[in-house]
């Protein structure tokens, strides 16, 4: 695909940030939907694949343009998975409550409590999908994982989200340690923007 306006279904400025920067060296300029001030889809999937398609499709169908949508998430093992596909409203009430980092990450340390941090392994996972258009019957699926471990309390000023907790063990340090260049290099959006960019190369 060339470079294009691409519709970016999505609210979340740190996603979008993030995903600008990683697409820059594709020429693609992405479009936040609340440039149209579309509201948030429902992310009724049971998949991470599934929560980004609901978006992607919203997002087509509205703008006209192709569009691009993740659903991403953090699993921990200790926590039979959780937070999984909630990790935005991890700490929400109702279903009317904004996202609140600060409240999620605190619950997310409270619920691991004092559990060891052997057995504090968890994951970023994020699922990106394109849909040339809101109809496109094969759309561009790209999957990415980043691997680390929750610490024991937050530390860091960069990123967003449950960057503060996500500890890398081979650096010692958490993702919101990391200089933007060098988490847009490793994350699990790069490692899923990777496997798409290859996807959108392919002959």
């Amino acid at each position: 695909m060339s470079a294009r306006r691409w519709v970016l279904a999505s609210g979340n400025e740190g996603k979008r940030r993030e995903l600008e920067a990683l697409l820059a060296p594709l020429g693609i300029v992405l479009v936040a939907q609340s440039e149209w001030a579309l509201p948030d889809v429902a992310e009724t999937g049971e998949t991470f694949v599934e929560n980004a398609l609901l978006k992607a499709r919203a997002a087509s169908e509205a703008t006209g343009l192709a569009a691009l949508a993740d659903d991403s998430g953090l699993i921990v093992d200790a926590l039979d998975g959780a937070p999984g596909l909630r990790s935005a409203r991890y700490a929400a009430v109702s279903a009317d409550d904004r996202p609140d980092d600060a409240a999620n990450v605190a619950r997310l340390l409270s619920a691991l409590g004092q559990t060891p941090m052997e057995r504090r392994t968890a994951r970023f996972v994020c699922v990106l999908v394109v849909l040339r258009h809101a109809a496109d019957p094969d759309p561009i699926v790209a999957r990415g994982v980043w691997e680390g471990r929750i610490a024991m309390a937050p530390r860091g000023e960069a990123g967003f989200g449950y960057d503060p907790v996500f500890e890398l063990p081979t650096q010692g340090r958490t993702a919101a340690e990391l200089p933007a260049a060098e988490k847009n290099a490793v994350s699990h959006r790069a490692r899923a923007l990777a496997a798409l960019r290859a996807q959108l190369m392919a002959p």
